[in-house]
């Protein structure tokens, strides 16, 4: 891996991330800090965790490189329409060991790890007063990068036995050279599953409530609960979402296409990724939004799609029908020519996820009322405790969060066949890059490559 590279975004970036104090305003941009010094001070470390977060968000990782997975994901929603050779590979199914959307999904996930893991190993150099936030913030992302690392490159938790399943090389310490000990073998998806959920717990528990644009206690709250669903552990998912719902920190956006396309983030935002005219890029538009409205025009939605959508109902009318006659949708597109933050976590997965835990418990009046929740948003009728059922709440949570990168964790872990493959198919799994197996000779390549 390279040596950890430091993105600095302003003065008021680092401000509103690491909470006050004149010293911390001093640092001075810069495109990165060599290794001999790049850990020795603590405003070298809040740097270190600024350029962290900044990997979290590089295309390949969290800054709209899900749109990928929303193709995987897919059984007749959208068409991949492009002529990029490695998304058409994804969408069919059909994966080479040699794809280079693969390929770059891993290098900058494990850049971002080893960025986090950097300003881990640097924690003694900071203020006792603020050292346990940026413990808190460097877990995070390294949780959220692993977490989308098995849920690709292993099988999920439920297929087969998760201690023995393989999953990614779990690295804890930075790599600052290459050399033997470098080749580092796939860990377990049970070994990975139990460090991400033990980053979390710790950054759910050192995270303030309020932190900017950047992670805070209920993040960590809100994504706890997508890997307890993972597992099926829905008891252990309620209690998450019920805490970040009663904190009422957060509200729904009045209305539904409020939600998207903001420069800023929303009362619903629990997370997202920044995107600035000095920093980002939003792949969400470049491969969803028509050319007139910032993007490629790579990704069409189908009339299957569109015709799943009550009369009346609100998200339906933010698609558009681009110049080209073809339906898009407008979740992704550009703002007064600046492309809107990446929402990763927002107030409505979670009313719908408490709403699945809440069924599974048999709890229907509770499910109802979350349901509804979401439904009046968006101009519905409310339904009654008993029409709810597990199909109707994963039907209203494709619908809200379609376009969003949920699809493919949420079909894997139901079960659902996707493009008449079964959840556990061979080909419903990145392969490990070809690139990392010619330099990694302790890796094993995932079956059916």
């Amino acid at each position: 891996m390279k040596n950890v590279r430091i993105y600095m975004l302003s003065f008021c970036f680092i401000a509103m991330a690491l909470t006050a104090c004149d010293e911390q305003l001093d640092v001075q941009p810069q495109q990165s800090i060599d290794e001999s010094t790049a850990l020795s001070t603590e405003r070298n470390v809040l740097a270190a965790l600024v350029g962290a977060y900044d990997g979290l968000g590089e295309n390949d990782v969290m800054g709209g490189g899900q749109h990928l997975t929303e193709l995987f994901a897919d059984d007749g929603d959208q068409i991949w329409a492009g002529t990029f050779e490695e998304p058409e590979q994804i969408f069919q199914k059909r994966i080479l060991v040699q794809n280079l959307d693969v390929e770059r999904f891993w290098i900058e996930s494990y850049e971002a790890i080893n960025r986090a893991n950097n300003v881990l190993s640097a924690l003694d150099v900071v203020n006792t007063d603020l050292r346990g936030q940026v413990e808190g913030e460097a877990k995070f992302i390294r949780a959220l990068v692993y977490f989308d690392l098995i849920n690709l490159c292993g099988k999920t938790w439920i297929d087969g036995d998760p201690s023995a399943n393989p999953g990614v090389p779990l690295v804890l310490t930075p790599t600052r050279s290459i050399d033997a000990s470098s080749e580092v073998p796939r860990n377990t998806v049970a070994e990975i599953y139990a460090q991400v959920i033990s980053d979390l717990t710790d950054a759910k528990n050192l995270l303030p409530e309020n932190n900017g644009i950047f992670a805070t206690t209920y993040a960590a709250s809100g994504f706890l609960s997508r890997v307890y669903l993972m597992q099926e552990r829905f008891t252990e998912a309620q209690e998450e979402v019920d805490r970040v719902i009663r904190s009422n920190a957060f509200s729904l956006t009045p209305n539904f296409a409020d939600a998207f396309n903001q420069g800023g983030n929303t009362t619903e935002d629990i997370f997202t990724i920044e995107v600035t005219t000095q920093d980002g890029l939003n792949d969400f538009i470049l491969f969803y939004a028509g050319e007139a409205r910032g993007g490629r025009g790579d990704i069409d939605i189908t009339q299957t799609h569109l015709d799943q959508y009550e009369a009346g109902d609100a998200r339906l009318d933010l698609f558009y029908i681009d110049v080209n006659g073809i339906p898009r949708t407008g979740k992704w597109q550009d703002n007064a020519n600046q492309d809107g933050n990446i929402n990763i976590i927002r107030l409505a997965e979670l009313y719908l996820t408490r709403a699945e835990t809440r069924f599974r418990a048999g709890d229907t009046a509770g499910a109802a009322e979350d349901l509804n929740v979401i439904r009046t948003r968006v101009g519905l009728p409310a339904v009654q405790a008993d029409a709810v059922s597990l199909e109707s709440i994963l039907q209203e949570r494709k619908l809200e969060l379609m376009f969003e990168g949920h699809m493919f964790r949420d079909k894997k872990r139901n079960r659902i066949s996707i493009g008449g493959l079964g959840f556990n198919a061979d080909e419903l799994l990145y392969p490990i890059p070809q690139r990392e197996m010619d330099v990694n000779l302790a890796l094993i390549q995932n079956p059916g490559y």
